[in-house]
């Protein structure tokens, strides 16, 4: 597998282009974004990780089979009188305050073993001694879909193994944000040895491939060299800076109204496309961020084939008549808006001039 760190992006970034470019659009520039045709079953099979063995079985459970029963399952979650999926993943849920959807669960003495599932892919869940560890399959949920009822044993002979199918998302007309699956081939079994699994070369609380995947570095617990270790930074790949520009990126976040305080969640991040040094210079408080590159030539494997941003926020527009007036897109599955943002008397003023809802 490609290994991309942070100072090669760095680098990369800083040899091309200038942060006036990085940051503000020019007049008559536009987003040349084309479709890119969905993977081939033997694509996915050529281009994954060398530490991923994937084998065909002779019986499995379909595709179709398993999920029509997440999909009903799902729906079973959240009616009142069901209460299964709580009792049966309490120990993880309450481990991992929700963090992770759950499912193929195995104990194996006093160590218990599950699947998860977040925003950023597929996780190891593992509870041992009272302490929870979570380790990163990269295993891209746009390639790869795991089966929610597991026949086997998910740990046996110092390996993970589990049983799924190759897959290709298909973009649902006039709905955002749900996109729907198709198989490409069932019946197979993704096996990684524990070994590869749970290193963690810098002993940040991060295994080497959930680093490698998002662009932070394994052989160093503080990737921005902070002074704070990664697990407890919020911006980990960038070091904060206090300016007008970042304080503007700041305000447009994304933000949550929970029960959960998310700083506290180790395991989640809401990761944007930007070569902005002033978005990635913010300092979040409510949630950890990672940044990628535009260009796909600067991204990491796992980022160039799996659609891991729910949110965006464009360069700046500077307007022709203020110098303090600039324009700035927003945008999510579902909606866009464009905001007119004026720095007047030290601060921002902010409003939507134009909103699109899907």
């Amino acid at each position: 597998m490609k290994k991309l760190y942070l100072f090669a992006v760095l680098t990369a970034l800083s040899c091309s282009k200038t942060i006036e470019d990085r940051c503000f659009i020019k007049e008559g520039e536009k987003n040349n974004y084309t479709e890119e045709k969905p993977y081939t079953a033997k694509q996915i099979l050529d281009e994954k990780a060398d530490y991923i063995t994937i084998t065909t079985l002779k019986k499995f459970r379909s595709f179709e089979q398993d999920s029509i029963y997440a999909h009903e399952t799902k729906w079973r979650m959240y009616e009142k009188e069901t209460n299964t999926y709580d009792i049966e993943y309490r120990l993880f849920k309450d481990k991992f305050s929700e963090q992770f959807r759950c499912f193929g669960k195995q104990q194996s003495g006093n160590t218990h073993y599950a699947l998860g599932q977040n925003n950023l892919g597929y996780w190891l869940l593992k509870i041992e001694n009272n302490q929870s560890f979570a380790y990163f399959l990269g295993l891209s949920f746009s390639h790869y879909y795991l089966n929610d009822i597991q026949t086997i044993p998910i740990i046996k002979d110092g390996f993970l193994q589990v049983e799924g199918s190759l897959v290709q998302i298909i973009k649902v007309p006039g709905l955002p944000g749900h996109d729907d699956y198709s198989a490409l081939e069932d019946g197979k079994l993704f096996k990684i040895s524990l070994k590869d699994l749970t290193k963690d070369s810098d002993h940040d609380g991060y295994n080497d491939i959930f680093e490698e995947s998002f662009g932070l570095n394994p052989k160093n617990k503080d990737t921005d060299g902070d002074g704070t270790d990664d697990s407890n930074d919020l911006n980990p790949m960038f070091t904060s800076e206090k300016n007008k520009f970042s304080e503007l990126y700041h305000m447009l976040l994304p933000s949550y109204t929970t029960t959960f305080d998310l700083k506290k969640r180790p395991y989640y991040f809401e990761v944007f496309k930007s070569d902005c040094d002033y978005f990635h210079q913010i300092n979040p408080t409510e949630y950890r961020v990672l940044f990628s590159p535009e260009d796909k030539n600067h991204q990491t494997g796992y980022i160039k084939i799996t659609d891991v941003f729910d949110f965006g926020i464009s360069k700046m527009k500077k307007s022709e008549t203020n110098p303090n007036l600039f324009y700035i897109n927003k945008w999510s599955s579902g909606s866009s808006s464009d905001y007119a943002a004026e720095y007047k008397n030290g601060k921002w003023e902010v409003e939507i001039v134009s909103q699109t809802v899907s």
